[in-house]
């Protein structure tokens, strides 16, 4: 009889993007930080990642988000972030939902009104403002990645699409940046489809073609990321909004429009003078689910114009439940699974 391996997940969603927050089951891990416990995971237990993003627990348009001890004295949590394609050091959607999920979990004390705390993701300290009403966490206001312009208005020749445009910005990981109408898109969700295989196509182009540095972090790894931008309407003086749709390499186009593509569409905005300090920028679905950035403050970092932000959103509960693993299930490989789990229980 083999034994089942279990831990516990609280799934949420924040803009239709579903994050599987795992808050027990889970030994401590090797490292000093959040970023080194990171690392640790992907190098050698990578299949906490790949059980829950793949059939039959889970699918890959899902994230991950492991609940680990911070390192900072500030932080109340920490959390490391999986997606299909590995482990960004940072997310909005994921970030909106942990806190939401320590939240409602009661794993973070809840307060009426305005609260302010500090989680630890890989790229370090996130401020976090929640905003709870009749005991429900309303919203939650994260710190962005300082956000910049690395290439713009780039042209690449793709295999049956032709000569596309298009802009580089960081800001958590490297986006690619197109105009949705100059691609014929009208960011619907009947595209979801096209919109997919029409990115895979110009990230594997990019891929092909060249690299990128960060100007302080170095090689963060290749391209992941691309992010279609619709037509910007100003609904009121300094207050933007603009369909957009973000795509995660390989595959998978997001429910929501992501907080860290909101992050890289505001810098491409300051960058082409659009957008001032005090802004704000609404990303809206191909569902109809948004996101509000605000644009902080402009920094100067690696001669580079950097943009600092906010990213506003609400998540909701929709699970809590326990994860049973059978290591005699043919369709899953548990083999990195048994070094980091605690529950370990006979199974019947």
């Amino acid at each position: 009889m083999s034994a089942e391996l279990t831990f516990q997940i609280i799934d949420t969603h924040a803009g239709g993007d579903v994050s599987r927050i795992v808050v027990g089951g889970i030994a401590k891990l090797p490292g000093a930080t959040v970023r080194q416990q990171m690392e640790y995971l992907r190098d050698h237990a990578d299949g906490l990642r790949t059980v829950l993003l793949e059939e039959p627990y889970g699918i890959p348009e899902m994230s991950v988000d492991l609940i680990v001890p911070p390192a900072n004295p500030e932080a109340m949590a920490g959390y490391i972030i999986m997606e299909v394609m590995g482990y960004p050091i940072y997310s909005g959607s994921n970030t909106i939902c942990t806190a939401t999920a320590l939240l409602e979990n009661n794993m973070i004390p809840k307060r009426e009104g305005q609260q302010q705390f500090v989680l630890e993701s890989p790229a370090g300290r996130v401020a976090i403002d929640a905003r709870v009403e009749n005991g429900v966490v309303e919203a939650i206001t994260c710190e962005g990645l300082p956000s910049y312009i690395d290439t713009h208005r780039a042209t690449i020749h793709v295999p049956l699409i032709g000569d596309v445009t298009y802009s580089i910005a960081y800001s958590g990981g490297f986006y690619a940046l197109v105009h949705a109408a100059e691609l014929g898109f009208s960011l619907t969700r009947d595209e979801e489809s096209r919109l997919a295989h029409c990115a895979q196509a110009i990230v594997e182009a990019i891929l092909t073609e060249r690299g990128f540095s960060h100007y302080e972090l170095g090689d963060v790894g290749p391209l992941p990321f691309l992010h279609f931008m619709g037509d910007v309407e100003q609904i009121a003086g300094g207050h933007y909004r603009s369909r957009s749709a973000t795509y995660v390499h390989p595959g998978v186009i997001c429910r929501s429009t992501t907080g860290t593509g909101t992050s890289a569409r505001m810098a491409l905005m300051h960058h082409e003078g659009r957008m001032q300090p005090g802004d704000t920028l609404e990303t809206v679905s191909l569902r109809g689910s948004s996101f509000l950035g605000t644009f902080t403050r402009v920094a100067q970092a690696g001669g580079y114009d950097v943009v600092e932000n906010t990213i506003t959103g609400k998540a909701y509960v929709i699970a809590r439940s326990q994860i049973v693993v059978n290591p005699a299930d043919e369709l899953v490989d548990s083999s990195q699974l048994r070094g980091i789990l605690t529950c370990i229980q006979p199974a019947d």
